[in-house]
């Protein structure tokens, strides 16, 4: 704990309005070290059968209030809507846009290959031969609690009891996304604790265990197996990045487990990564087993965390009534349909419906945008 505390003061100076906020994250990309993964020569190409639609032009012709950058529909193996106005440090920084809460959902997807891949047994597994978590809550627990954010941890972090879900108690220096799970795990506050009732409770901290755990398992083959999901099997043509909790200021030859959720991707790689998803689902391979898996054992939420912010704006996560392996599933009013949501603060959204051959990803800078509209309506149509 004194380690944390020492280097608090300069996370508050500096990261303050990026990270315990929640803000864009325009000056983290380069604060932190990350797992870096290359783009493939052989990278998936797009068909594109362009329509011309009026929502979306006007939500991104109203960019300053609505806060809309980017919008893709993919379906029928083709790109339908194709609209963006970049800011000039997105543009600057090779188009990379940072996923937010979006990387929780991809570290599931990670988890999955790793169980198929044979270094974890399955999404049953208890956390009891990892001596990080040793002391803490999480010592023993099953992964598909993790996934599925019902570790009991709700006395400590998480949007349950709390205003934030990277945040230890609330308190601001005490942000979970940077400082190494070690640090967290070994803190006087999550040592010689017990989990409470397994409720949902949406946080930062069952993520970064779930992306560390699968980190300690993969062990040195852990760049060999992001390389297998985004660049051999998702084709991106770009670098995309996870981000670590080592700071540049540190050397980056240090092994361990430093992993954090962020992403960052350019805006055709996202939907890249999400046809990759929907491609495994369709095709019943062994990714796709996990994620048919985890959405038959998804939970339900608490009703507040889906009936909009207090302004009255929704996406994904907001209108969804279940939760499952780090997804979110039934679309309210769509709820008999298989359609897999991805959500980040901000309003990011990737939201995959399996049944329709559908994509749709959102980059925006704040939730201000009609969700209903470019959105929910999109995914009524027939």
């Amino acid at each position: 704990m004194k380690k944390i505390i020492l280097i608090c003061l300069f996370n508050l100076l500096i990261f303050e309005n990026s990270y315990a906020k929640h803000q864009y994250e325009e000056y983290s990309f380069d604060a932190f070290w990350k797992y870096e993964i290359k783009g493939s020569n052989n990278y998936y190409k797009f068909n594109l059968d362009l329509i011309e639609d009026k929502d979306v032009k006007k939500e991104l012709r109203n960019k300053k209030k609505t806060r809309l950058v980017s919008y893709l529909l993919f379906e029928d193996n083709k790109i339908k809507i194709d609209e963006h106005d970049l800011p000039f440090y997105i543009k600057s920084n090779k188009g990379l846009l940072p996923s937010h809460s979006i990387g929780k959902s991809l570290v599931s997807y990670v988890t999955g290959y790793a169980i198929c891949d044979g270094y974890i047994d399955n999404i049953n597994v208890k956390l009891d031969d990892w001596s990080t978590v040793k002391g803490t809550l999480y010592e023993g627990q099953k992964l598909i609690d993790l996934l599925n954010m019902t570790a009991g941890d709700q006395k400590f972090i998480g949007e349950r009891n709390f205003n934030s879900d990277n945040k230890i108690n609330d308190l601001n220096f005490f942000n979970v996304n940077v400082y190494s799970i070690k640090d967290v795990m070994e803190s006087g506050t999550l040592q010689n604790t017990k989990k409470s009732n397994p409720i949902y409770n949406y946080n930062a901290l069952a993520t970064n265990t779930i992306m560390n755990y699968t980190i300690f398992k993969v062990g040195d083959d852990y760049q060999k197996l992001l390389n297998k999901v985004f660049k051999e099997d998702a084709k991106i043509k770009d670098s995309v990045f996870f981000s670590k909790t080592i700071r540049r200021a540190y050397s980056d030859k240090e092994k361990g487990e430093y992993g954090r959720y962020s992403f960052y991707a350019d805006r055709y790689d996202y939907l890249r990564i999400a046809k990759s998803i929907m491609d495994h689902w369709n095709n019943d391979t062994c990714v796709g087993k996990y994620l048919k898996t985890i959405y038959e054992q998804r939970i339900n939420k608490s009703k507040k965390s889906y009936d909009g912010d207090r302004s009255g704006q929704f996406d994904v996560a907001m209108y969804t009534k279940k939760y499952g392996g780090q997804f979110h599933f039934d679309i309210i009013g769509l709820s008999k349909r298989k359609i897999l949501g991805m959500s980040g603060f901000g309003g990011q959204n990737i939201i995959i419906d399996f049944e329709r051959g559908r994509i749709i990803v959102v980059n925006s800078r704040d939730r201000h945008y009609n969700w209903k509209k470019i959105v929910l309506k999109k995914l009524k149509k027939k």
